[in-house]
């Protein structure tokens, strides 16, 4: 990425804590990956698994000194704090259920929190943390990662220029296959998945894993809030204990209407992420598995397409693509944009500069709150037999969050 200003001031990276992501976890080497992509952080201590030998092996495998690795990550907490040299910035990525506990720990220390989805699995913690950042005033980032695609960002922003007209129809879908198998989880082993227990997971596996991510990116693209739907929910694989389908209807604030389904029981596909939003003035469509393509279908011309750092691109995709035209870019770079702004924003703060306005488009901690008031409500809707419900709308963010 470019040089920046608010770093150049700064003299030096954010030290940065990770919390969860040891061996075996795909999210956490995207996350610590993502986090020295753009030279922002530096990674000084680490809490990678409750359990002692191996955090104390994983933390060497990622180069930490002995003495700041932990396997407790209230400790971490507690001792780094307390260290001139400590860590400024605190990076969650564990088990649902314990996303609260120790976001609000960070929180109450001082440090800036960087936190991975879903923000917490409960209403009550969730109105707790947005609330806890709106008091101390740090930052707190939520790692909706494709929200940090260039072609996204220019979707976001021709939506915001007008491109579109008024927004009219969003048709929005998570579809994955990785829970298909009817033996996933393994009934013969003792060991639940934690993502399948709904204490540590949440109340929908589903809803939790990807229904968020869609949930947001159509926040996120179009600016608008969901006022009103009618739900269904449940298990696609026979004798699941746990959600693996949700389907909704949505009416938005302006009017819009909406279709949103999301399911990882699809038997052989892959991660397909995929929105249209159409307005009076035209329809664009981004999907993740194609993600450096942006198709625009205006009424009165022919269809166009929108590349990174191609032709018509705006400036918050610009900022977010890191090479010319033609060369792919992929889920690395989208996690990294994440980390990057959120960056930028923290610098800014400890530095008493203003950032750019572009990085501030991060997903916040009233995301967060958004997204679990929204599995909320679906769950709500689908209990009662899919009727229509009024959707929670307070659109006023803590006085650090972005909408």
């Amino acid at each position: 990425m470019n040089r920046n200003p608010v770093f150049e001031k700064l003299g030096r990276r954010l030290r940065l804590a990770v919390i969860g992501g040891g061996t075996g976890s795909f999210i956490g080497a995207m996350h610590r990956q993502a986090a020295v992509l753009d030279g922002r952080f530096d990674i000084v201590a680490g809490a990678l698994s409750s359990r002692p030998e191996k955090s104390l092996n994983d933390g060497r495998q990622i180069g930490l000194p002995d003495d700041r690795i932990y396997s407790d990550a209230l400790e971490l907490i507690r001792l780094e704090s307390a260290r001139p040299d400590g860590a400024e910035v605190i990076s969650i990525m564990t088990p649902n259920d314990s996303h609260y506990l120790y976001a609000s720990a960070a929180l109450e220390a001082g440090f800036d929190v960087i936190c991975d989805k879903p923000m917490t699995n409960t209403l009550e913690d969730a109105e707790s943390l947005n609330q806890l950042v709106d008091r101390t005033g740090l930052v707190f980032c939520l790692t909706h990662n494709y929200s940090g695609y260039p072609m996204v960002r220019q979707a976001r922003e021709m939506v915001r220029n007008g491109s579109l007209g008024v927004v009219r129809l969003i048709q929005i879908e998570y579809v994955q296959g990785g829970k298909a198998d009817e033996n996933d989880p393994d009934p013969t082993d003792g060991n639940l998945p934690w993502r399948y227990d709904p204490v540590r997971g949440g109340p929908s596996l589903v809803m939790g894993d990807i229904g968020t991510h869609a949930h947001h990116l159509v926040r996120y693209i179009s600016g608008l809030e969901v006022s009103e739907l009618c739900a269904e929910i449940g298990a696609i694989v026979p004798g699941r204990k746990t959600h693996d389908f949700a389907g909704a209807l949505l009416r938005f604030d302006n009017g819009a209407r909406g279709c949103f389904w999301v399911t990882q029981a699809a038997a052989g596909v892959e991660n397909c992420l995929r929105i249209r939003v159409s307005g009076t003035a035209g329809t664009i469509e981004w999907n993740q598995e194609i993600p450096g393509r942006l198709d625009f279908k205006p009424l009165a011309g022919p269809a166009e397409v929108r590349t990174p750092n191609g032709p018509g691109i705006l400036p918050l995709a610009k900022r977010a693509s890191r090479i010319v035209a033609g060369h792919p870019e992929g889920f690395h770079e989208a996690f990294a944009n994440i980390y990057s702004d959120a960056a930028e924003v923290i610098a800014a703060r400890r530095t008493g500069t203003e950032p750019d306005e572009a990085a501030t488009t991060y997903p916040s901690v009233f995301d967060g709150l958004m997204g679990v008031r929204f599995v909320h409500d679906v769950i709500r809707s689908a209990n009662g037999n899919g009727q229509w419900i009024r959707c929670t709308r307070d659109r006023t963010p803590s006085s650090s969050g972005t909408v």
